[in-house]
This record gives structure tokens, C-alpha cells and sequence, in this order.
């Protein structure tokens, strides 16, 4: 059945909204790959839709496709009173500037230059410092794939994947990646996450170099 409504809530790292129906009691979900444009999804386009439901799951919209201005949907959907929708977390804020991202950057400064001394002196085998290099292009490139996939509805690189990269080395271009994509960076459990990871990875290495 085609309906019409405005776009409430739109997560672009995701790649799903909701939309809200004079016609529909609760909030439709919706696909960025059930969008038909013209655009990109936003809060506040006014849009048409087909509504399903799909295994007990709430309403879903399908071919969805936009039918105004931007500017005037939005008005429409100011003047509206909140519906019951399932649960679902607020919409996220723009991340901040990360005031982690200078020491950040100055630590791996200082690891690099570590690194290089440990292998000019033996205590590390001399591939180590090219090769973490290497790795911390690789972890850019991760995220980077990430988070095109979200904004288009692709096939995404699991979490534990992106902290397999920072655990390996790749720390310092993965808190890179979280501020220049605004990537992950303002998902509380992401980050305490990845701060394990980058501490794990500091502390095996500086034990190896003890160690042997």
C-alpha cells in the first residue's frame, strides 16, 4: 500500500531511518537500499513509500522516494506531535573534535621513533617499523571501506574486525580514520574498545623488546 510521510530520523553511518505517517500509528523503518531518491536521505524530506511488514517486526517501508523540498518537509515534520514508535536510541550528534587526536598523534610519533631505534639496536627485528607503517595504511583503508558501505547499504567490516587492526598495530591511524570519516567516534563502546586495543598492543610490544 503507498503512503506518504516525512523522514523523522536518518542514521548515514547505518544506512536506515524512519519515517513518520499521518497514515501509520509507529514510526516505518527504512533501507537506504529501499531509497529511490532523488539525493541522499535526510531528516526532514517528505517522501513516498510502499509499507510492508515483515515478520512481526514493526512496518518497513519500500521504493521509497522523495516528493518535496528539503526546507518545507522539515516544517511539516517540526509541527507534528511524537508518535510510538518500537524503541530505538535518540539520534546521534555530530561527533566532536577529538581532544585525544593530537596526543594520539604525538604517541605514535614517539612509537615510530621508538620502533626505529629498537630495530637499529637489535632488539627488534628491522621489518618491524616498515611493516607497522604498512598496517597503519591498511587500518585507514578498513574504515574508509566501513564507512562508504554504511552510507550505501553494502556488506559492513564487523567491529571486532576494526579492533583486530588497532590490537595489531594500527592504533594510531584508526583514531585518525574515527575523527576524518566521523567514523565510530561518538559510539561509547566503540571507543572504550579501541583504547583496550591500543593499550594491549603497547604493552605486548614494549614486553618483547624486554624480552629479548
Amino acid at each position: 500500500m503507498q503512503k506518504t510521510g516525512t523522514v523523522v530520523r536518518w542514521e548515514a553511518d547505518r544506512g536506515f531511518g524512519f519515517i513518520r505517517s499521518a497514515q501509520t500509528d509507529a514510526d516505518v523503518f527504512f533501507h537506504v537500499r529501499d531509497f529511490r531518491g532523488p539525493g541522499t536521505p535526510q531528516a526532514g524530506m517528505a517522501v513516498r513509500y510502499e509499507e510492508i511488514h515483515v515478520g512481526g517486526k514493526g512496518p518497513r517501508a519500500m521504493a521509497v522516494a522523495a516528493m518535496q523540498p528539503v526546507g518545507q518537509a522539515r516544517q511539516m515534520a517540526d509541527a507534528r506531535t511524537p508518535r510510538r514508535s518500537g524503541p530505538r536510541p535518540d539520534a546521534r550528534r555530530a561527533a566532536p573534535r577529538d581532544p585525544w587526536l593530537r596526543p594520539v598523534l604525538w604517541g605514535a610519533v614517539i612509537w615510530a621513533l621508538g620502533l626505529g631505534w629498537a630495530a637499529a639496536s637489535g632488539h627488534l627485528p628491522k621489518w618491524v617499523l616498515p611493516a607497522w607503517l604498512a598496517l597503519n595504511l591498511w587500518t585507514f583503508a578498513v574504515y574508509w571501506r566501513d564507512k562508504w558501505a554504511a552510507q550505501r547499504g553494502h556488506w559492513r567490516t564487523p567491529e571486532n574486525t576494526l579492533h583486530l587492526w588497532s590490537l595489531l598495530g594500527g592504533w594510531p591511524m584508526a583514531r585518525i580514520a574515527q575523527q576524518v570519516l566521523r567514523h565510530k567516534s561518538a559510539k561509547a563502546s566503540f571507543q572504550r574498545a579501541y583504547w583496550l586495543t591500543a593499550t594491549l598492543h603497547v604493552a605486548a610490544v614494549m614486553a618483547w623488546g624486554v624480552l629479548i
